[in-house]
């Protein structure tokens, strides 16, 4: 990763990575959800419409984005809705499971397990043994069913019902029902994975099911896959970005940056990293071109340093106060204004960018605009982040 002169990658070529790569100019959108999936490692799914607005905005044929990607997830099994990196929800590539439960799992679902018990006990719930119990009761009917939501599957286990309180005396207090953390402890432990939700592509309430069996994979072999897979995608990255997007330690990215053999380059932030062969410069798409990116998106979202791409007058109107982006519009590779959807369906755009984006921009913008209008047809998103930006162009 040293001795040799790093190339240094100025922004602008930062930027044609991005658009190459995360398939966002009209040449290279993609054939699958499954392919916008593999390009970007991870698809955010903490909010459902994420998955589906992402796949829509860089697949070639964006009307079949909800049938297409709803096969894929739910009937040929090839994307797989799951914990990943920073404890958040993701649809990773089927192939890509064994390396992200090995990678990052594990560690997560040890210490949501152990919360679990120590806020049981601290509520002076039933133990860990009981805890097991209702665990492979759980599971076991889970397996009968073949999907199922929380409430369904305490008809069979009631115990999932049960409740326990958490922080008493803090201004944070509440009450937690069994099935809540234990399923989700189950789901960070490769034991469950979220199923067909109920209603609609955008609904928010899933069934569960069976999580499919995967190979076991020793932890930094895993981890050097999933750090290899991304840094194509989204190289070059700081060690900050590294570490932000994987949620580990900064030893365990220093150790997968020496197992794959990065080359470390030089961008406006410092140090950063490319894959091996991944150092040498790349032209810039042979077109401008726009995007309409959703709440979430993992381009948006990507890195932890984002002035290259994102400048730092914008967060205020596009970032709730949880660091989440909401819906961006985007325009050679720069966030240069937000959109939201109305009650009433229609969709809207403003630049937030001093001066306006021009004229070339507005008319590609308003055509992506059209695009996506057209598949959305009658369904309504809203994110459940809402930014100040969305919130007042939604009305």
């Amino acid at each position: 990763m040293g001795g040799e002169t790093r190339r240094y990658i100025d922004p602008t070529e930062r930027r044609s990575r991005l658009a190459l790569r995360h398939r966002l100019t009209p040449d290279t959108r993609a054939a699958s959800p499954e392919e916008v999936a593999g390009s970007l490692v991870a698809l955010h799914g903490t909010d459902p419409a994420t998955v589906y607005l992402a796949v829509g905005a860089r697949l070639a044929d964006a009307a079949q984005t909800v049938a297409r990607t709803e096969r894929a997830l739910y009937t040929d099994g090839t994307l797989l809705r799951m914990h990943g990196m920073r404890h958040t929800v993701f649809v990773f590539p089927a192939d890509l499971t064994a390396v992200v439960h090995a990678s990052t799992g594990l560690t997560i679902a040890a210490r949501e397990r152990a919360t679990l018990l120590k806020d049981m006990a601290k509520a002076g719930a039933p133990d860990a043994a009981w805890l097991t119990a209702v665990e492979e009761s759980a599971l076991a009917a889970l397996a009968r069913r073949g999907q199922a939501t929380a409430v369904e599957l305490a008809l069979d286990e009631p115990r999932l019902k049960e409740q326990f309180g958490y922080a008493t005396g803090k201004s944070y207090a509440g009450t937690h029902t069994v099935s809540t953390r234990l399923l989700k402890v189950l789901g960070l432990e490769g034991k469950v994975v979220r199923g067909r939700p109920l209603g609609s592509w955008t609904s928010n309430q899933f069934r569960w099911a069976v999580a499919p069996g995967h190979p076991q994979l020793a932890v930094p072999e895993a981890q050097s896959t999933l750090l290899g897979r991304w840094l194509a995608c989204c190289g070059p990255a700081t060690e900050a970005d590294l570490k932000w997007w994987t949620g580990w330690k900064v030893t365990d990215v220093r150790r997968a940056l020496a197992a794959i053999g990065a080359r470390e380059v030089t961008v406006d932030e410092g140090p950063a990293y490319v894959t091996a062969d991944d150092a040498g410069p790349v032209a810039a798409p042979a077109e401008p071109w726009a995007a309409l990116l959703p709440a979430l998106d993992p381009t948006a979202m990507g890195w932890r340093q984002r002035d290259w791409y994102l400048a730092p007058d914008l967060r205020a109107p596009l970032f709730d106060y949880s660091g989440n982006v909401g819906p961006t519009v985007w325009w050679n590779g720069r966030v240069v204004g937000a959109w939201a959807q109305r009650p009433d369906g229609d969709l809207t755009w403003r630049a937030l960018v001093p001066g306006g984006v021009g004229r070339e921009a507005e008319t590609a913008i308003d055509a992506e605009v059209t695009r996506l209008r057209t598949w959305l047809g009658p369904a309504r998103v809203t994110p459940r982040m809402r930014t100040p930006a969305e919130r007042e162009l939604s009305g």
